[in-house]
């Protein structure tokens, strides 16, 4: 079996598939934010036809859709979910800087740990321009490219459950939204289902109502608090494109992350957070004043100086939690889950957008290897395993070291703690390492890339050097 690496790395390319090749005659998909997108333009290359289902109207152009309540919060698009966007549409990178995307230079870019200035991320040949922008701007140009395949077309509903006829799953049903109040559910046949409901998905209900088991549920409690507020970008203020902070737990540091970006309509987005009791509220004058009191100058200097546009906005997010798909012994032929219907993330690290993509690779590198589509997704579901291991790693070793989060502990925690802690603090100096660190934090690799002989090795040697730098001479004779 090949390793997770190999996998990952397998399923971040970018090399764009040829030759669709339709397998089925309807796939149906439960949701369309940015997973269930993805999985409808991965699925029009292998279905006659495929109908997306969606409570909220899709006309909702750049701003926040109901069914997404975080889509007000700064949101960020790793390297490798922007190689996936332009894998599936090629140009779209071009397009969507022309709609109004903001790419950030290296000039305006900050990265700050413990108050302390990194260097700024490498250059990382392959990954495409960055692209920055809001979470409603960003789904809106993919829905836009989604819809204009012939293929696809999105109804207006709200899913109420899954036909199962046997051992597989057979339609769906929903309820549109888009007609009088005493529409009658309406039932949808299907091929294949998929379910990109985010983390609320009613599947695991569905599937126990039904006679099935429910995935186990893996959660970690991280009690995230946050608010985000835009701004009028004023260059008299600052010239910052992008910004990220972060003050890791100490005994004499509270953890805490914010972010700015600069979006599209020249705008900021700035986004605090704070873990447990320590909440953020809607009052302007207290999140100004904790962008002065708790993070980078620049923070402060935007939130009491630049025009604020609308309200202070806030969510709080209990936990990360994942559905183990994989550990099923019995489960549905014709049926997958996909994006935070599967795993959803602290989202202070940007890892949600990107594994959402990631997991239409899977969906893609699956239905282009002869499935049996009358057998569980099995091969699937391992796939996106790997994504999720991967994702999951980087974010919730972070968030273990948080007092208030106690567990669960993977194995081999500490050691893995302390290895990362020193490639951390040596990718402050050495810019190979930071390179190899920022692979991982972009997800462009499998975090086991850090684990091997070679880096660790170079982070030993680097370590033991900066040691020996800060050693006192000693008198000689």
């Amino acid at each position: 079996m090949p390793s997770a690496s190999r996998v990952f790395a397998e399923l971040s390319t970018s090399r764009r598939p040829t030759d669709p090749r339709p397998i089925m005659g309807r796939a149906v998909v439960l949701g369309a934010s940015m997973a269930g997108l993805l999985a409808a333009r991965v699925l029009s290359d292998h279905a006659d036809e495929v109908v997306v289902i969606e409570r909220d109207a899709s006309d909702t152009g750049y701003e926040p859709r109901p069914g997404v309540p975080q889509g007000s919060q700064v949101h960020a698009l790793l390297p490798a979910g922007q190689v996936q966007l332009e894998r599936w549409f090629p140009g779209f990178a071009e397009e969507v800087i022309a709609a109004g995307a903001v790419v950030p230079q290296e000039s305006g870019t900050r990265m700050y740990i413990n108050d302390a200035l990194m260097p700024p991320p490498p250059r990382i040949e392959g990954s495409g321009v960055a692209l920055v922008t809001t979470r409603p701007f960003l789904e809106a140009m993919v829905r836009r490219r989604v819809t204009a395949i012939d293929n696809i077309r999105i109804v207006h509903g709200r899913a109420e459950g899954v036909i199962f006829t046997g051992d597989r799953a057979t339609g769906v049903r929903y309820l549109p939204t888009d007609e009088s109040a005493d529409a009658a559910p309406v039932t949808q046949t299907a091929d294949l289902v998929v379910d990109a409901m985010g983390r609320s998905s009613r599947l695991s209900d569905w599937l126990e109502e039904n006679g099935w088991d429910r995935p186990p549920m893996r959660r970690m409690p991280i009690k995230l608090n946050y608010a985000t507020a835009m701004f009028r970008r004023d260059e008299r203020i600052s010239d910052i494109s992008v910004v990220v902070s972060q003050t890791r737990p100490a005994e004499d540091r509270v953890a805490r992350i914010a972010g700015i970006n600069s979006v599209e309509d020249d705008r900021w987005i700035m986004l605090i957070s704070g873990y447990a009791d320590d909440r953020p509220s809607r009052d302007p004058a207290d999140f100004a004043a904790r962008c002065r009191r708790d993070f980078p100058s620049v923070f402060g200097d935007i939130a009491e100086q630049a025009e604020m546009l609308g309200d202070v906005i806030t969510y709080h997010q209990a936990d990360s939690r994942r559905r183990e798909f994989h550990e099923l012994t019995r489960f549905p032929a014709r049926l997958v889950a996909i994006g935070d219907a599967v795993a959803s993330f602290n989202p202070v690290y940007g890892q949600g957008m990107t594994s959402a993509a990631l997991h239409a690779s899977c969906l893609s590198a699956y239905l282009r290897g002869e499935p049996r589509l009358d057998e569980p997704a099995r091969e699937y579901f391992e796939k996106v395993r790997v994504v999720v291991d991967a994702a999951w790693q980087v974010s919730t070793i972070a968030d273990l070291a948080l007092p208030h989060v106690d567990g669960p502990y993977p194995r081999g925690y500490k050691l893995i703690s302390k290895l990362g802690d020193m490639v951390l603090a040596m990718s402050a100096t050495d810019p190979e390492m930071n390179r190899r660190m920022s692979l991982v934090t972009t997800m462009l690799a499998h975090p086991s890339s850090l684990g091997r002989p070679s880096t660790l090795l170079r982070a030993i040697r680097l370590r033991l050097l900066a040691g020996l730098r800060r050693r006192p001479a000693t008198a000689a004779g």
